[in-house]
């Protein structure tokens, strides 16, 4: 990965650069599957022809890729391409948002079980992680986990009109 050897993340250009390569590395991989959490994505190089690719190469029917967001407008606006792509693999890619019980703003994270794991802990200074480490995979899933129990489907990949 084109990062810091130790794995930390100290600003935006860093953070996107970390995403970039973990899709990057997730499409090499051929992970099984993908989890993808933040509050409304605006951060997040969706909208990167190169990370649309590596989406690309790594969607297939056995695959299964779940976003959790409590925003999905800006989505829209923001990373085109994504939305595109997302339309044509409704068949892997599952979209979440929290139900209204959740009280706390959702997690950055970027997960790939058995891969790689990107978190940004500290939003305004951008600090975060960038680990391979299956504990850090293992923790970050049980609070994914957590967070899907109390959510529910959003952002349908077409809308249906008479």
């Amino acid at each position: 990965m084109n990062l810091p050897a130790d794995g930390v993340i100290d600003n935006r250009a860093q953070f996107q650069a970390a995403v970039r390569s973990a899709f990057a590395e997730i499409a090499a991989a051929g992970t099984r599957e993908i989890w993808m959490c933040d509050e409304d994505f605006a951060d997040w190089p969706l909208n990167d022809p190169q990370v649309v690719e590596h989406l690309s190469n790594w969607a297939s029917a056995h695959r299964c890729c779940t976003v959790l967001a409590s925003r999905y407008d800006g989505l829209q606006r923001q990373h085109p391409r994504w939305v595109q792509w997302r339309r044509q693999r409704s068949h892997v890619v599952h979209c979440r948002a929290p139900d209204e019980s959740l009280t706390y703003p959702l997690p950055c994270v970027l997960l790939a079980p058995g891969c790689v794991t990107l978190r940004l802990i500290d939003r305004e200074r951008w600090r975060g992680s960038l680990s391979t480490d299956l504990a850090d995979a293992v923790g970050e899933r049980e609070r994914l986990d957590a967070l899907m129990q109390r959510s529910v489907d959003a952002f349908p990949s077409s809308t249906l009109g008479l």
